[in-house]
């Protein structure tokens, strides 16, 4: 049997990309190892290493990070044999390391690198709480989860678009009773207050990366007047946009 491609990100993360076991020669010292489902499977789970030669197999995606490094990096470790759901950005992040292209060494750089950022942002979500755990408080199917997944993900990828809760339910295949609660269940949040805060952190990365007008950046971002703009700008981060742009000018 073929076995994962291993990336040696650093002595203590390796990446294993594709189909197969795991070569546990190449694992880092005391390893947490987090295995990616199939990508198109909404969950991350923390696996053991029996897990390395049946289960994590058809994983395309199997982290091995040692303990003292998540530790030292990020303060936390994965409680033992977690399970969790996948927001569909981290989704997007897994795919993006499986789909690679490019000649010679140029893919596994390209790997490496996407290794390192979905490790990053996994374990910031964990650190936030954003993670849902299978198995807790959702009333949800797992055919449902995966449904409202892709539906966050729509609001990731298309926030610029006139987004409404019935159009989402009908690009997803759910009604709209069923993604306003999984929303509620998965993300804290309601549809509308999700594609909010994708435009409003779309607009703060344009202050401080532009010099686009304020007016200009909250049209870009969904925002018919500039005074809708500010009143939501300053809602979610405590400032209004000039102050905003004046301190990420200055820091």
């Amino acid at each position: 049997m073929d076995k994962k491609l291993p990336l040696g990100v650093s002595p203590e993360f390796t990446s294993f990309v594709g189909r197969g076991p795991c070569d546990r020669a190449l694992l880092p010292p005391d390893p947490v190892i987090l295995g990616f489902g199939d990508i198109g499977e909404p969950a991350v789970s923390v696996l053991q290493a029996p897990d390395l030669d049946g289960h994590a197999n058809d994983h395309l995606v199997v982290f091995a990070i040692s303990e003292a490094a998540c530790l030292r990096l990020f303060a936390l470790l994965p409680k033992p044999e977690g399970r969790w759901y996948l927001p569909a950005d981290l989704r997007g992040l897994g795919r993006a390391v499986v789909a690679v292209e490019g000649e010679g060494e140029v893919p596994d750089i390209l790997r490496s690198a996407r290794s390192l950022e979905l490790l990053c942002q996994l374990f910031a979500a964990l650190g936030e709480g954003r993670m849902v755990e299978v198995g807790g408080a959702t009333t949800l199917s797992e055919d449902d989860i995966t449904r409202v997944a892709a539906a966050h993900q729509i609001v990731n990828e298309h926030w610029q678009e006139r987004l409404t809760v019935s159009s989402v339910a009908r690009r997803c295949g759910l009604s709209k009773e069923k993604l306003t609660r999984g929303f509620r269940e998965l993300y804290q949040c309601s549809v509308a207050e999700a594609v909010s805060e994708r435009r409003l952190q779309r607009a703060r990365q344009l202050l401080a990366q532009s010099d686009l007008s304020i007016s200009s950046i909250g049209y870009r971002c969904g925002y018919m007047s500039n005074a809708s703009f500010t009143r939501a700008f300053a809602r979610r981060f405590g400032v209004v946009p000039t102050e905003m742009r004046r301190r990420e000018m200055t820091a």
